[in-house]
């Protein structure tokens, strides 16, 4: 069996005008977002054995922010094609950077990383599917079971959800202003 773990990256800052896109860091809420789901994961021993994350400044820094709640050993790369591609592409870059992982993370972008979760999820708990589908907020996260043997075989409609994490609806939740959700 291997699971995917789908996570958007956190809440970006958008204050400061001419900043190019993939230049945005993370804002106030984004920080305190990151090292809550990196906990969340922690407490719930779902740790990634590799871990694919786009280049862009706020997905790197959303990594940054997780990875001291993630203990043991997990595979980081870095690439822009999680940035510059949708969710054709993603199901590609799955295929093709797996690797030998059971357990795959993707710090990724929307509307490509929600795309990605519904294509793939052809199973699970429908309640989850349709949250999926009406809302994937910054730092949330999905996570799903292939009955598969390796990433090459993973395909539309494959996959079972098991679950998916909210940064506002997890226990300690984001102070103040940051509760909003987008």
């Amino acid at each position: 069996m291997l699971r995917l773990m789908l996570l958007r990256h956190a809440k970006s800052d958008w204050s400061e005008a001419g900043l190019h896109d993939f230049d945005r860091p993370l804002n106030e809420r984004g920080r305190q977002a990151a090292p809550l789901m990196g906990a969340h994961l922690a407490t719930h021993a779902l740790l990634p054995d590799r871990i694919l994350c786009s280049t862009a400044r706020r997905a790197r820094e959303t990594l940054a922010l997780m990875l001291p709640h993630l203990s043991g050993d997990s595979d980081v790369g870095l690439t822009r094609r999680l940035y510059d591609e949708g969710e054709d592409d993603y199901v590609a870059i799955i295929h093709a950077l797996g690797g030998n992982a059971h357990s795959l993370m993707l710090i990724a972008h929307n509307p490509a990383i929600q795309a990605t979760a519904l294509a793939l999820i052809g199973n699970g708990n429908p309640a989850l599917r349709d949250e999926i589908a009406e809302k994937f907020p910054t730092a949330a996260l999905a996570v799903i079971d292939f009955d598969a043997e390796s990433w090459a075989d993973v395909e539309k409609d494959s996959g079972r959800v098991v679950a998916f994490f909210r940064p506002k609806l997890l226990a300690g939740g984001i102070t103040g202003e940051a509760a909003n959700e987008s």
